[in-house]
């Protein structure tokens, strides 16, 4: 994978056909991200078309552009007749092919030149002509901002473009509250506020924007659904189909709930694990030392960041509750010994 500043030339001054995409169920910082590098691109003659592997949240679809994002599994020929016809695909807040799903034979098979510009750990760097993967940024809408000023075109930020990176980078930082919000990250959203950026629009988009039954549902899921074992500074929410379904939760619906249990007192570790019917989807997070990016890889083929990261099982809920819970005695001197 060689340096993603040498594509600047033939990029900035040849028209080229691009698509962009990110990982499946894309969050604020995926779709964000994507969205702030194609209106980005616009500006220099491109044909650009963002491509999601799924379906995306509700809450994120006020974005600008995100009304002609194609949904991969609804618009599959189109897609791939797009990736066929692709002379660079630009491949955003992933970092292995197999997190795009559906997706990931087509962008194997593609000829175009495969840019990555990711910051989780581990990336598939045989897979891309280009890129940059750096663990130390807050979000891939740093990178998209970072990628944008190495470009010489700052000029070119305009609204479109700080809302859309805005939002990723907030979303991806807690709301600027995780230790990756560096200095950088607050110069970043100077410079878009300064651009004519409107957060507070942005804020109640993103988190003003639910239904009363999802409210409901998180009351449900605090109050029936969450364990804490004191014994090892850890919670986990562990929800079954039948709440879904019960509560009408949609794509976007259950993102952050994994964080509510990290704002009790003593708890340093928490996770949620949900029954999506085909697999059970697991979220981890963490304060301080305890690395739930290892944690995840070890035990349920997963990976992310040192304090979030994801994982997934096809065993049922009930025995991967157990298999959790039966590894928190092997991390009781990382989890009880508190350190920041």
């Amino acid at each position: 994978m060689q340096a993603i500043n040498l594509i600047f030339p033939e990029l900035l001054n040849q028209p080229s056909r691009v698509v962009i995409t990110t990982h499946q169920k894309p969050d604020g910082d995926a779709m964000g991200s994507s969205l702030g590098l194609y209106h980005f691109l616009l500006n220099f003659g491109h044909t650009v078309q963002v491509i999601s592997p799924t379906s995306w949240a509700n809450f994120i679809g006020w974005m600008p552009g995100c009304e002609s994002v194609l949904d991969y599994e609804k618009e599959t020929a189109k897609s791939d007749a797009l990736i066929v016809e692709a002379d660079w695909i630009f491949c955003l807040d992933f970092n292995t092919l197999v997190r795009t799903k559906k997706m990931e034979q087509s962008l194997a098979s593609s000829n175009a030149r495969r840019v990555l510009i990711d910051h989780h750990q581990q990336p598939q760097v045989e897979m891309f002509a280009y890129g940059v993967s750096d663990t130390s940024k807050s979000s891939t809408a740093e990178m998209v901002y970072d990628f944008i000023i190495s470009s010489g075109r700052t000029d070119l930020i305009e609204q479109n473009i700080a809302s859309c990176l805005y939002a990723g980078v907030m979303t991806d930082t807690g709301s600027f509250r995780f230790p990756s919000t560096s200095a950088d990250v607050h110069r970043m959203v100077a410079v878009l506020k300064e651009k004519g950026l409107q957060h507070s629009i942005i804020h109640e988009h993103l988190f003003d924007n639910f239904s009363e039954s999802r409210l409901r549902f998180i009351g449900n899921t605090l109050l029936n659904r969450m364990q804490v074992f004191y014994e090892y500074n850890t919670a986990l929410i562990a929800i079954p189909q039948s709440d879904l379904i019960k509560y009408e939760i949609k794509t976007g619906d259950t993102e952050g709930l994994v964080n509510y249990p990290l704002s009790i007192e003593g708890i340093k570790f928490a996770a949620i694990i949900i029954d999506r019917g085909e697999e059970r989807k697991c979220s981890f997070r963490s304060k301080g030392d305890f690395d739930v990016n290892t944690f995840a890889r070890n035990h349920f083929d997963g990976g992310g960041h040192f304090n979030a990261a994801g994982g997934q099982s096809r065993d049922t809920l009930e025995n991967v509750v157990s298999k959790f819970i039966k590894t928190l005695p092997e991390y009781r001197s990382m989890l009880t010994s508190y350190s920041f």
